[in-house]
């Protein structure tokens, strides 16, 4: 029969960020031997079931402009840029790759690219290269990372930084064959400013303005987004009309990496403070002088804590009204809606767990262990029955000419 469509539901794989334990291998060890840390992840990743690795790059932490206890989740160095990543460390992480069977999905450093101290600047985007230069050498097609803000200019002046500083560093993965992929967290808690917009990519408002930027520069093939639904949840957004949004404009091809990191908003804390978060009394100013107190400044990150908090998929309980009012992710209907909406290479495209529910961070290996195997077996789970039902639904009842029944959530609704 012609009319005939067989049943071929595509997968996505399932990867971890490796700042999930920031430590995994203790810093006496990895230090003076850089490179098992990364051989222990992709180890540590295969025993708790995932595909792939996003392989956490960062400054080291005896060199970072950002004290450990200023921030609210420290980044991880798992890739350890001190030295030059060069062919030999490659063939060493490549000989990991193939005895695990775990792959680098891409190198991820996220930092403020566009930092308004020339100084730093120039080290953190000298810092990103590096890291694109261990991507080429390890094989992955892009790095991940933020756009990041000067704090002393407004956003559109922020545009014509980007032009200055961010489109030679796409130039750079340009000249490498790699991707940009643009995490949009807003970073709110950044800074003790008032700001609260600190990574100017954080929404698809502004991904298109960049990326109309990066077409009249010659490297909009190197600027995509990274896209993490818990800050949509942030920003009161709703991931199926994001990418609506993306397809009516004709930038459904923007998203090419997911991260599946949940946020569980507090309705109380919204009641007090609303989605602009908690402005004044955080502990991060004194006498109305930002503090000199590096631990003070993690108060900053109120701002967004006050209403909300990071859920690590399959931690946060079934709640259908929450889905419908915005206030956590409807993973079923996430992984539904790229299906209907984007375009994406579904069977490539690996779906990154990132934790960052606190209460369940714990940075004890074993304890960590059987926490993340759960978040991965959630996410790995979800996203077939989404395939399933995208296959059965759309290709083929589709080919037949059946209708599906009923009205699924919808874009835009309110």
């Amino acid at each position: 029969m012609s009319n005939v469509k067989s049943f071929e539901p595509v997968y996505m794989p399932v990867g971890v960020l490796t700042a999930a334990l920031q430590e995994l291998t203790p810093r006496q060890l990895r230090d003076p031997d850089p490179d098992l840390a990364v051989e222990d992840w992709l180890q540590y990743a295969a025993d708790v079931g995932a595909d792939s690795i996003e392989l956490s790059a960062a400054i080291h932490p005896d060199l970072s402009d950002v004290p450990a206890e200023a921030m609210l989740d420290p980044v991880a160095n798992t890739l350890d840029l001190r030295e030059p990543f060069n062919q030999s460390r490659a063939e060493r992480v490549l000989a990991a790759i193939k005895s695990t069977g775990v792959e680098i999905a891409d190198v991820a450093y996220f930092d403020n690219l566009l930092h308004e101290d020339p100084a730093l600047r120039a080290q953190k985007v000298d810092f990103m290269v590096s890291a694109m230069d261990a991507a080429v050498l390890l094989g992955v097609e892009a790095v991940c990372g933020f756009v990041g803000r000067d704090q002393t200019k407004s956003m559109d002046q922020n545009l014509l930084e980007f032009e200055t500083t961010f489109v030679p560093l796409l130039q750079a993965a340009k000249d490498r064959g790699l991707q940009y992929r643009v995490e949009q967290c807003p970073m709110p808690g950044w800074t003790a400013s008032d700001n609260f917009h600190n990574n100017i990519a954080y929404a698809p408002g502004t991904w298109i303005a960049l990326h109309q930027i990066c077409e009249r520069n010659g490297v909009g093939d190197q600027f995509r987004i990274h896209y993490d639904p818990s800050h949509a949840i942030l920003m009161g957004q709703d991931t199926r009309s994001i990418f609506q949004y993306l397809k009516d404009e004709g930038y459904g091809f923007l998203i090419t990496g997911m991260h599946v990191k949940g946020q569980v908003v507090d309705s109380k804390g919204v009641a007090g403070w609303g989605y602009g978060g908690q402005t004044v009394n955080r502990g991060d100013w004194v006498d109305g002088e930002v503090s000199t107190n590096p631990a003070d400044l993690a108060n900053a990150w109120k701002m967004q804590t006050v209403l909300c908090e990071h859920e690590l998929p399959g931690t946060a309980r079934h709640d259908p009204l929450a889905y419908l009012q915005n206030r956590s992710v409807d993973w079923l209907d996430h992984q539904l809606a790229a299906r209907e909406l984007l375009d994406m290479d579904f069977a490539t495209t690996p779906l990154i767990v990132e934790h960052e529910y606190t209460p369940a961070r714990v940075q004890d290996k074993d304890l960590l262990a059987p926490i993340l195997a759960g978040s991965v077996s959630f996410t790995r789970n979800i996203d077939r029955a989404a395939a399933d039902m995208f296959a059965l639904q759309h290709e083929v009842l589709a080919a037949q000419d059946i209708p599906i029944q009923g009205f699924g959530r919808q874009a835009y609704r309110s």
